[in-house]
């Protein structure tokens, strides 16, 4: 940007002497500050110095750019270029500092956080008011207040003493006193000669403050080490018994050095191994399908109605444990599937009287969809969620418990963190897994000032766990639909020799050794160099649909195709070698158990299974031509006789309600059951030779006799057998949760333009030159004119195409300045081109205030 022509006197100059571009740039990285659209660049200049816009743009700063800020807060007021750089640097200099310095000091510049020239430097107020050193707020610097705000409240008497003992020439004032003092800590040469004839002792005191915290306390009589430096003024008292280092002293015996470590370029994200980008890809592909599998069964589990929802809101901590034990998974694990459905619009309450959890209508959608469809819809959702799931079981700010499924999960940095997480990873080489410790160390660069209790860096283990919980990641690394998901390509492999690209940019931690791929796939922790790069602009949501598109496609041909048979076996269990298809699936989870899972799943069936099937309206010749259908094997004899066996007992009793009762042809059955000592809890007395009563209910007695070894079936009152479906149960239509933003949403380029013609448009109408009528008000005020002078100099100005200044007040009653051009007047209104909307208008003339012409300059 070019240096203006007159150095601005105050941010608002200075923002006004910006391109279009660089205040989009601007309003981009502060939202806040367009929310809403200001009137004019005062307005803004204003809005960006109020404490809450300014620490929220501090918090958003990189570790270099905030100890430049925080150097500029030290600093004097203006500060030049070649201070700072000598702050930043030190006395002996720092190439990488020199090298970032300009990218820091104009990242603060575009964020509106700096203005003025290079020999100029100002921190906006509100930001030096923060980052300053005090007392009650003391500065990461370690620095100390400067001389002459130490020495505010000492006699005239007491600083005379300190500037004679220094051997400096009395004075006869304290203002020039405290001057000479400056200049003296100040001057290297003169320093460094009053510093020489100081004992040791006192130097280790001055040595043991130089880093901060920069105070110290002082009995009534201090030792002689003490006293000397107490004497020179090298310790300035600052209360009863306490000492402070000034600043100017502590910044000779640094060697010129703000801060003690400047960390000019960004940690390295290092990797711990590296894998062949195709074993990476499979191994998130089949953790992609575990995935799938798991959240299915989670839903499957809940189809006739989950866990009841506490009153609170979220699952009981017991329906967790059940839900853990039935997913065969740790109980943090459980939670993050259970908060992914929900995420992703799989999972609701059903709003119920008796509220509990279900799948909703969308569930059923997601079912019919292909397997890498479903796939992207659950790493979308996961990607841009704040709910988060790693909090489940800890304690809010009122040490409530929190709940999965309950409120207070949400964290608005959760998305943001994860999008930069995987951004990281995405900038290593195909097949890299980074170490979390580098991970960690290079958020915390990027966002030294968000500390929120260490949550980024919490979020950021999360992440890494969840993304491959997920298949996002494979063996720590981002596989390519990991990249896709973020929209961006692969990048290409670094070979060894080669120059980073990024180095001039600052975000490399040197160039050389790339990463040779470890054919063993486990490497031990490789060095990295290559380009990190840096936060990206968010994803516009045509752009992530692109995205997730893309994603699904990577991942459809590594996902296993779905088989249509299984292989029977003469222990009667069933083994399908693969993923089912569906009908085949769900009816083989009726008719028989799951055993075990994994890369090929075990089905056993029992007599339980088999009536389960008979009870759902399944006849033994259509298990019978089920089985032969779907098997590449012959259907074992011993299942063949399970099944005509329990089907051959299926339905000899029938249980009704009477409340209920049990009937049966025949009646040597009948005599079993009623002399069987279990069924004395049933009640049951004999109606007739063929027909048991009891006080049951039918679902108990139905229970009781199961447990007996019989196989009743339920009639209906017609005495027609009741085929026992399962019932589905679905919430009414849901949405979603939607994401708790982080602050305001970043603006597109449509609004970006929009406010921007509008600041202008408003500064023109507050800025531009007017003539001084003899009924206008004060300079800045709104014009007062009649009406007969209103509408005579409306109507010359229609003639003579000029454009005038307004006062117009709004029919809300709100005041505005406005500069337009006459068009057109008539019937009591005017008609005028609109510079301050940059539109044409119609205004009443009843509401213009006062007009005024504009100055011929």
């Amino acid at each position: 940007m070019s240096t203006p022509a007159t150095p601005p006197r105050s941010l608002a100059e200075a923002l006004r002497s910006r391109d279009d571009a660089s205040l989009a740039l601007l309003l981009r990285a502060r939202p806040d500050l367009i929310t809403p659209v200001p009137t004019d660049l005062t307005q803004l200049a204003t809005r960006a110095g109020t404490r809450a816009s300014v620490v929220r743009a501090l918090e958003r700063l990189d570790r270099f750019a905030l100890q430049t800020a925080e150097a500029l807060a030290v600093a004097g007021d203006p500060a030049s270029y070649e201070e700072l750089l000598g702050l930043m640097g030190g006395d002996a200099g720092d190439h990488a500092v020199a090298a970032a310095l300009p990218r820091a000091v104009g990242t603060l510049r575009e964020q509106a956080l700096v203005w003025g020239e290079d020999t100029r430097l100002r921190l906006v107020r509100t930001a030096r008011e923060l980052l300053a050193p005090s007392p009650q707020h003391p500065s990461p610097t370690g620095l100390g207040p400067t001389v002459q705000e130490a020495s505010a409240g000492m006699s005239p008497g007491r600083i005379q003493e300190i500037v004679t003992a220094a051997g400096l020439p009395s004075t006869h004032d304290s203002v020039s006193a405290v001057a000479a003092l400056t200049g003296l800590f100040t001057d290297r040469r003169r320093m460094a000669k009053l510093l020489g004839g100081l004992p040791e002792e006192s130097l280790d005191v001055l040595r043991r403050l130089m880093w901060g915290p920069p105070y110290g306390q002082v009995t009534a009589d201090p030792a002689p080490r003490l006293r000397r430096l107490l004497d020179l003024g090298l310790l300035l008292p600052t209360a009863p018994g306490t000492v402070v280092l000034p600043r100017e002293v502590a910044l000779h015996l640094r060697g010129g050095l703000a801060h003690r470590a400047t960390e000019p370029v960004p940690p390295v994200v290092e990797a711990a191994a590296s894998y062949r980008p195709q074993v990476v890809d499979a191994t998130a592909a089949g953790q992609a399908y575990t995935a799938l599998a798991t959240v299915e069964e989670l839903l499957k589990d809940w189809d006739e109605g989950g866990p009841a929802v506490l009153r609170a809101g979220g699952l009981s901590v017991r329906d967790l444990k059940r839900t853990a034990v039935a997913l065969d998974v740790p109980e943090p694990v459980a939670a993050f599937w259970v908060e992914l459905a929900y995420a992703a619009g799989l999972l609701a309450s059903d709003g119920e009287a008796d509220e509990r959890y279900a799948a909703t209508p969308a569930y059923d959608e997601w079912l019919e969809q292909p397997p890498a469809e479903r796939w992207a819809r659950l790493a979308e959702a996961w990607l841009a969620a704040t709910r988060t799931p790693g909090l489940v079981g800890g304690r809010d700010a009122k040490e409530r418990t929190l709940s999965a499924l309950g409120p207070g999960l949400d964290r608005s940095a959760a998305s943001e963190v994860r999008h930069r997480v995987l951004t990281l990873l995405a900038g290593l080489p195909e097949g890299a897994a980074p170490t979390a410790e580098s991970v960690l160390a290079r958020l915390r660069w990027e966002r030294p000032q968000r500390r929120e209790d260490d949550l980024r860096a919490r979020l950021a283990q999360w992440t890494l766990s969840e993304a491959e919980l997920l298949g996002v990641t494979g063996r720590g690394a981002l596989a390519a639909h990991g990249r896709a998901l973020l929209g961006v390509g692969a990048p290409g492999r670094v070979g060894a020799g080669s120059a980073s690209p990024g180095a001039a940019a600052g975000g490399v931690a040197g160039a050389g050794a790339g990463v040779a791929h470890d054919p063993a796939g486990a490497g031990d922790k490789l060095p990295v160099h290559h380009h990190v790069p840096g936060p990206a602009e968010p994803l516009s949501a045509a752009e992530q649909a692109v995205a997730v598109a893309a994603a699904g496609r990577l991942l459809a041909p590594l996902l296993p195709e779905p088989l249509d048979h299984v292989l029977l076996q003469a222990d009667l269990t069933a083994v399908a070698p693969g993923p089912l298809r569906r009908p085949l699936a769900d009816m083989l989870g009726v008719l028989a158990d799951v055993e075990s899972k994994g890369g090929a799943t075990v089905y056993r069936f029992t007599p339980g299974s088999v009536r389960r099937a008979l009870d759902a309206g399944q006849s033994a010749s259509d298990l019978h031509a089920f089985l032969t259908a779907h098997s590449r094997t012959p259907v074992p004899q011993p299942l063949a006789y399970l099944i005509d066996d329990v089907a051959r007992k299926h339905g000899h009793l029938r249980v009704g309600a009477a409340s209920a009762y049990v009937r049966c042809d025949d009646d040597a059955v009948l005599n079993e059951i009623l002399a069987d000592k279990r069924a004395a809890g049933l009640r049951l007395r004999r109606l007739a030779p063929t027909v048991l009563a009891s006080q049951a209910d039918p679902s108990a007695l139905l229970d009781g006799l199961r447990s007996m070894g019989f196989a009743p079936a339920a009639e209906s009152a017609e005495g027609d057998v009741l085929i026992a479906r399962a019932h589905a149960h679905r919430t009414p239509p849901r949405t979603a949760p939607e994401p708790v933003p982080d602050g305001p949403p970043v603006p597109d380029a449509t609004l970006l333009a929009a406010a921007i013609r509008a600041i202008r448009a408003g500064d023109l109408a507050s800025t531009t030159p007017r003539k001084q009528a003899p009924s206008a008000g004060p300079t800045g005020e709104l014009p007062r004119t009649s009406s007969a002078e209103t509408l005579a100099t409306m109507q010359a100005a229609v003639l003579t195409g000029e454009a005038l200044w307004i006062g117009y007040v709004n029919a809300e009653g709100a005041a505005s300045q406005r500069v337009i051009a006459p068009v057109r007047v008539e019937g009591g209104f005017v008609t005028a081109y609109d510079h301050t909307a940059d539109e044409v208008r119609t205004y009443p003339l009843h509401r213009i205030t006062g007009v005024a012409e504009l100055a011929d300059d």
